[in-house]
């Protein structure tokens, strides 16, 4: 086992103080203006975390897995991913909404990295899409209340919304998202350049797909001055709709334009599904899925890859075109991928999230001493009870095999392998080599505290 170290990321949109208080790096009263939004567990080229070595030297992630990968990830994930670790884990905490984003899909990313190389546009350029050929698929668990908008919601539902804003251009998307033909075929100037901007896969979407596309393109593609009267269009529309879920879209849109007074992809947000979560509820967002994230901290875990395609309410580089090309304009409801593994670890204080890929799984658990149930499952329980009772408990163990990260989240936990313990306080983490076999994480013995609290981070068992 080694201690490693976060990468700080310090963005516009990040929190004043609950990182700074979570990793301990200094009091919150002194780091007013100082935003940190991410906390970067990192393999990735770039940015990768430094582990410190038995004499306490330090070593760049990257560095350790290339001279030595068949310790570092097994025998199974270096066949499979080569000598990098297959994912990068963060903890992020956003006090305002950041971009309005997509990831861009596997072949757009490949291609994108290589364009960019062979132009010579550099690593560290603010213009740069591209840092590395993967596709990005990420889920979050959220470790407090944590709001966002994720994908598009049923084309009825986004009519509902924009209709409700008295606004130009919440009708032009209007227009676009019910003309469902077009006279001999061909549109109007108004979403001819939409058309022109859809990728060569739209030859077989459905129309309705297409009328997602141009609505979408024609808020991200408005200048600053259509986004005039947004604000007060948007409130009036909350005093009018009364649904639970209209209300969170909206209040998601107003936080929005209010960090963004200029921005008029604001709008794109009341054609997707809000997502709040609680403390452990989990959001997947595949390649080409829309999203925004609004306000909270989480835990963030996705394929190695630093590629995201902006194309509004962020002070970053956008870029539409190749966000409009990898943009997955089919309607469907956030994916929870706790949802059919909840059972697997209800008996052990952890709960394990797993999508159905291959570079990575989350477990978020608790130990307090005595072997009181942590108050999250009760709540959990509740919400999964059917799914609970249908499975039954089952038990499933933390990974044995594989490289690891453990980062203590609050309290102090001990961390054990056959031959090593660690004790971890709050902010504290390890990567735990495939070399060292299995780990235990318990209550530290001389430890007074109520209990603590971790995610591990690994590929699949």
């Amino acid at each position: 086992m080694y201690p490693i170290q976060a990468v700080e990321k310090h963005y516009a949109w990040g929190s004043h103080d609950r990182l700074q208080r979570m990793f301990h790096l200094h009091e919150p009263e002194g780091c007013q203006g100082d935003t940190l939004a991410e906390m970067w567990f990192s393999g990735h080229t770039e940015s990768p975390s430094p582990l410190t070595l038995p004499d306490g030297s330090l070593i760049p992630l990257t560095e350790a897995i290339r001279r030595n990968p068949m310790a570092m990830l097994g025998e199974r994930d270096s066949r499979l991913f080569g000598p990098t670790l297959p994912y990068l884990f963060k903890i992020i905490s956003a006090r305002i909404p950041l971009s309005l984003q997509v990831h861009p899909l596997d072949f757009e990313a490949r291609a994108g990295f290589n364009r960019e190389n062979a132009l010579g546009v550099a690593d560290d350029d603010p213009s740069r899409s591209f840092h590395d050929s993967l596709a990005k698929n990420e889920m979050v668990v959220a470790l407090e209340p944590f709001q966002a908008c994720v994908g598009f919601a049923t084309i009825s539902t986004q009519l509902t919304l924009l209709r409700a804003v008295d606004h130009p251009l919440a009708e032009l998307m209007t227009e676009a998202l019910t003309a469902r033909t077009f006279h001999l075929g061909v549109p109007p100037a108004r979403f001819a350049s939409a058309d022109a901007m859809m990728p060569v896969s739209s030859l077989i979407w459905p129309d309705s797909r297409r009328r997602i596309f141009r609505a979408f393109h024609a808020a991200v593609t408005a200048e600053p001055e259509a986004a005039q009267g947004l604000e007060e269009a948007l409130e009036a529309a909350a005093g009018r709709l009364r649904s639970r879920r209209a209300g969170a879209v909206l209040d998601h849109a107003l936080c929005a334009v209010r960090s963004f007074p200029n921005d008029p992809a604001v709008l794109c947000l009341l054609m997707l599904n809000p997502v709040d979560l609680e403390e452990g509820d989990s959001v997947y967002i595949p390649a080409g899925t829309p999203h925004a994230y609004i306000h909270g901290t989480a835990a963030e875990i996705m394929t190695n890859s630093d590629n995201v395609l902006r194309a509004g309410m962020t002070p970053k580089h956008r870029d539409i075109p190749n966000l409009l090309r990898s943009l997955d304009c089919q309607p469907s409801a956030p994916i929870d991928p706790s949802s059919s593994m909840i059972a697997t670890l209800i008996m052990h204080n952890m709960v394990t999230y797993r999508p159905k890929i291959n570079e990575y799984m989350l477990v978020y658990g608790h130990v307090q001493e005595g072997g009181a149930t942590w108050p999250l499952l009760n709540r959990l329980q509740q919400r999964y009870g059917d799914l609970i009772e249908r499975l039954g408990p089952r038990h499933l163990m933390i990974p044995r095999r594989g490289p690891r990260i453990i980062v203590c989240t609050d309290g102090r936990i001990r961390c054990a392998t056959a031959d090593k313990s660690c004790v971890l306080d709050q902010g504290q983490a390890l990567f735990v080599p495939s070399e060292d076999g299995r780990v235990d994480i318990t209550m530290p013995q001389d430890s007074d505290d109520a209990g603590g609290s971790f995610l591990l981070a690994s590929t699949p068992v």
